[in-house]
C-alpha cells in the first residue's frame, strides 16, 4: 500500500471479464494475500456474512456490486423484465440480512434499486447498476479522503505541543483502507499525516475476538512505513494513565443522527478510559454511515451476536500453515456480541469528510443540514 495508495481497491471489476467482481479474503491477512472472485450475488452475500470483508463502507459497496452480479444472473435466467427485476430485488433482501448493525449495508442497497425506478430493459439495468456501484466507490474513496484532511489538521495541532515527539493515536479494531474502498476512516488522518510529514505512532488495539487490529490494521501500518506497536485490548487505559496517549481515534458501523456510535465491541472501555484521563476521543465515519432516522443508540442501533466459534478459537501461522486451535473449555458457554454503543457525551469529536463536529445532533446538522431533520 505504500506504492500503491492510488491505486490500492479492496473490491473492483475484473479487469477482463466484466461478470467477475474480486474482493482481498480479509480472513487471510496478514499471512496471505488472496484474491477471491464473486460471480453471484450469493457469492457477495457469502463474503460479506463471513466477514470477507468487512468494515461498513466496504459493506455497502459489496452488496452494490453484488446487485450489479445479480442483474447479470437475472438476463441469463429471465426473459422478461418484470422478472428480472423481481429477482434482482429477492437478491437485495437476501443481501440485507447478511450483517444487521452497519447502516451502509441497507443504504447501498436502497441507492441501487433506486437507479431501477425506471429502467426500460435488461441492457439499461445492468449498465446502470454497474455504473452505480462505480460511483459508490469513487465518492466512498473522496469521502475517506476529505476525512483524512481534517483529522491531519487535529493531529498536526498536537504535534505543535510535542517538540518533534511523534503523536501517540491509539486506535481500535480496523478502519482503515480495507473496511473502505481505500484510505479508511480512523487511518485516513494518520496517512494524510504521514504525506505532511507529521511525525506519528499508533497504538494498534488487538481487538479480539477476530484481531482485526493485530491483523489487519498492523498489515496496514506496516504496508504503509507507519510507527505502530500492537497491544492488547486492556492495555489502553494502563497506556493513557500513564500520559502515553495523545488521542484516540476510532470508526464507526453506524451513528445516530445525536452523536452515539456503535463500533467494536470493546470502544466503549476505550471512551471511558479516555474520559476518565482527558485524552481527547474522536470517531471518524463517512456521512454515509449516520443514520438519520435514530438518536438513542443503546435502544435503536441493532447489534450483531455472532458465532461463538469466533471466540473459542484463534487462527494463526504455524511454519506455513495457517491453523485453527481451541482455546476455551469445551463446556464453557460463550456469548459474541460483535458491538457496542459508544454515548455521545464520551464523544470529543467526528471526523466526517466535512469537518470535525460535536457529537451531537446539533453539530452534524450544522454539517449536513441537508439531512437534519429527516427522522
Amino acid at each position: 500500500m505504500k506504492t500503491a495508495r492510488e491505486t490500492f481497491r479492496t473490491i473492483w471489476l475484473h479487469p477482463d471479464d466484466p461478470a467477475t467482481v474480486q474482493i482481498i479474503d480479509q480472513r487471510r491477512l496478514p499471512h496471505r494475500y488472496e484474491i477471491v472472485d464473486l460471480r453471484t450475488h450469493a457469492d457477495g452475500a457469502i463474503a460479506i456474512r463471513d466477514m470477507l470483508v468487512r468494515g461498513a463502507p466496504l459493506i455497502g459497496a459489496t452488496a452494490a456490486w453484488s446487485l450489479y452480479l445479480a442483474a447479470l444472473e437475472a438476463c441469463s435466467s429471465a426473459n422478461s423484465l418484470a422478472r428480472q427485476l423481481q429477482f434482482v430485488r429477492s437478491a437485495a433482501e437476501a443481501l440485507a440480512g447478511t450483517r444487521p448493525t452497519a447502516v451502509n449495508l441497507r443504504w447501498g442497497i436502497e441507492r441501487m434499486l433506486a437507479v431501477l425506478a425506471d429502467v426500460s430493459d435488461s441492457e439499461a439495468m445492468v449498465t446502470r447498476l454497474r455504473a452505480e456501484a462505480e460511483t459508490i466507490c469513487e465518492e466512498d474513496i473522496a469521502i475517506s479522503r476529505g476525512i483524512g484532511e481534517h483529522g491531519a489538521e487535529l493531529l498536526g495541532t498536537i504535534a505543535e505541543g510535542k517538540n518533534g515527539e511523534p503523536v501517540n493515536i491509539l486506535t481500535h479494531c480496523n478502519a482503515g483502507s480495507l473496511a473502505t474502498i481505500n484510505w479508511g476512516t480512523a487511518t485516513a488522518p494518520m496517512y494524510v499525516a504521514q504525506e505532511r510529514g507529521i511525525p506519528i505512532h499508533v497504538w494498534v488495539d488487538e481487538t479480539r475476538p477476530r484481531n482485526q487490529g493485530s491483523q489487519l490494521t498492523a498489515w496496514e501500518l506496516t504496508q504503509s512505513g507507519i510507527a505502530h506497536t500492537v497491544i492488547v485490548d486492556n492495555a489502553g487505559g494502563h497506556l493513557m494513565q500513564h500520559g502515553h496517549v495523545d488521542i484516540c481515534i476510532t470508526g464507526t458501523d453506524r451513528t445516530t443522527c445525536a452523536g452515539d456510535v456503535a463500533n467494536k465491541i470493546g470502544t466503549y472501555l476505550k471512551a471511558l478510559a479516555a474520559h476518565d484521563n482527558g485524552v481527547p476521543f474522536y470517531v471518524a465515519l463517512p456521512s454515509t454511515t449516520i443514520d438519520w432516522t435514530i438518536s438513542d443508540g443503546l435502544r435503536d442501533i441493532p447489534i450483531e451476536e455472532r458465532s461463538a466459534d469466533e471466540v473459542t478459537h484463534v487462527s494463526g501461522l504455524d511454519g506455513d500453515a495457517i491453523r485453527e486451535v481451541r482455546i476455551v473449555p469445551e463446556s464453557s458457554p460463550v456469548r459474541n456480541d460483535a458491538f457496542d454503543v459508544t454515548p455521545a457525551r464520551l464523544v470529543t469529536g467526528l471526523i466526517t469528510e466535512r469537518g470535525v463536529c460535536a457529537a451531537s445532533e446539533e453539530g452534524l446538522a450544522a454539517l449536513f443540514p441537508e439531512r437534519a431533520g429527516v427522522g
